[in-house]
């Protein structure tokens, strides 16, 4: 394609601001007041190790592409290799490593694919905001801009500890195996040269499916780190039990929980039995894994009745769809799709239980957004324990969050939502993803003001508590 936009990158102060000139003024008004607030990031996936080592982060490739599958995937859809890219090949067949600087080439050359997408405002928002750089990527300035982002992360400032003060993060979770001995996390809260809080979050999704590959393995491991055998059924509903008042200890306030499905249905202890020892044996069937899934996903919700910690629920997503893929590169490479989801009846018997229950906690995302309006508003907007959770992976775009707002203020608010997530492994893109969360709902604000449905003050408010009380609130998070 040719290149018909200009050399310079140039970020506009009223980006993602409405049309209307008036409109647009309030829009500001709201935005300012919250631009540089601390960030509190209650859902990611940055390892905590980063943060604990502060070396240097590698090339630009190695940093802003090879890891990000959000960029992987729409270069892989234009022809792109994922070898290429530098993926290494996990079926034991050997490509040459590609070079930092030729993937880096590659994705200059294939910028025009990245407009107006949300990719490409993370991108532009780092190479200006955090790296200071003009250039726009292209096939004539890669090497340059190249060059300029490996010296300055040679350079003190741009290690992950002072990016993590520069950033203005007060809070990061990250995302965590129940088996993980959280050693980083430890480290990080007893150095007092480090500022801020990381905090581990439970997800047990390796051990909900007694069909899956490994699983017999990963009950093991889970055993020895909770000194409790998980050859029963009991014994690893015993595990995961001990294993959540280890991570509460070391500060977790969350769990993260990703099915297939939202159903959760108990089974009778003798039921569970049988098919948890048809699991070891490799003997399950299909039907019964579904059930079994089910069941502990039910009693992963009464745990968090019991203990307090905010259960998330991501469902919904065709992990890892080209199998080709899957078996070359191995997960997170791109290929992960949405699937239709379902709340309202999936969801009957854990909110009969637990929906009322005010230690219980449950914060719904969905990659289907048919569901805003349909049935995560509507059930956030009666159980006291149910929030609405922003939108989140293919819907973290700037419309995507506008229609998320519209879909969901009219049943249930703005203070049954749970703030903004950033879902990111790059650690990067983390103030550029929240900056672009906070101009979208000061846009919506705005529109609400302009037409008299808010009063100034109100709306300057509820910018204000939508990146501060509220994940704070949400997420029971600490604010020392």
């Amino acid at each position: 394609m040719t290149d018909i936009a200009t050399p310079t990158l140039q970020l506009d102060p009223d980006r993602l601001f409405p049309i209307d000139p008036g409109v647009r003024a309030l829009a500001r008004e709201l935005y300012e007041p919250v631009a540089d607030a601390p960030i509190y990031s209650p859902h990611g996936h940055v390892d905590p190790a980063l943060l604990l080592a502060n070396e240097p982060f590698g090339d630009p490739a190695e940093l802003l592409i090879t890891p990000d599958h959000y960029v992987l995937r729409l270069l892989h859809a234009v022809g792109v290799g994922l070898g290429d890219l530098g993926r290494p090949r996990l079926d034991g067949r050997s490509e040459p490593a590609p070079d930092g600087r030729e993937i880096w080439r590659i994705l200059c050359r294939n910028w025009h694919i990245f407009a107006g997408t949300p990719v490409r405002y993370w991108l532009e928002s780092q190479l200006v905001e955090i790296f200071g750089l003009t250039a726009r990527p292209s096939e004539a300035t890669a090497d340059q801009l190249y060059d300029e982002l490996s010296e300055l992360l040679l350079t003190e400032e741009f290690r992950p500890r002072p990016l993590f003060d520069r950033f203005k993060i007060k809070v990061l979770a990250t995302t965590d195996d129940p088996a993980d001995d959280l050693a980083a996390h430890r480290a990080l809260a007893e150095d007092p040269t480090f500022h801020g809080r990381v905090l581990p979050t439970f997800r047990a999704d390796a051990y909900l499916d007694p069909s899956a590959a490994g699983w017999s393995d990963r009950l093991r491991r889970l055993s020895e780190a909770a000194g409790t055998s998980t050859d029963r059924y009991t014994g690893l509903i015993e595990a995961l039990r001990a294993r959540r008042r280890y991570f509460a200890e070391h500060g977790c306030t969350a769990t993260d929980t990703s099915p297939a499905d939202t159903w959760g249905e108990p089974l009778p202890d003798a039921e569970a039995e049988r098919i948890h020892a048809a699991g070891l044996a490799g003997t399950v069937s299909a039907a019964e894994a579904v059930a079994y899934r089910r069941n502990l996903f039910y009693q992963l919700a009464a745990m968090s009745a019991d203990d307090g910690l905010v259960m998330q629920l991501h469902p919904g997503v065709h992990r890892s769809h080209h199998a080709p893929s899957l078996a070359a590169y191995g997960t997170d490479a791109g290929h992960d799709l949405p699937a239709v989801g379902g709340y309202t009846e999936p969801l009957r018997r854990i909110l009969n239980d637990f929906g009322t229950d005010p230690t219980f906690r449950l914060v719904l995302f969905t990659v289907d957004e048919t569901t805003f309006s349909r049935e995560i508003a509507p059930l956030a907007g009666f159980y006291p324990s149910v929030y609405a959770g922003a939108p989140w992976w293919f819907l973290d775009t700037p419309a995507a969050i506008l229609r998320y707002r519209a879909a969901v203020t009219d049943s249930t608010g703005f203070y049954k939502t749970s703030g903004f997530i950033d879902d990111t492994r790059a650690f990067l893109s983390i103030p550029a993803r929240h900056d672009m969360s906070r101009r979208t709902d000061a846009a919506f604000l705005a529109e609400l003001v302009a037409t008299h449905q808010l009063e100034p003050a109100e709306a300057q408010a509820i910018a204000r508590d939508l990146v501060s009380t509220i994940p704070i609130d949400v997420f029971r998070l600490p604010t020392e």
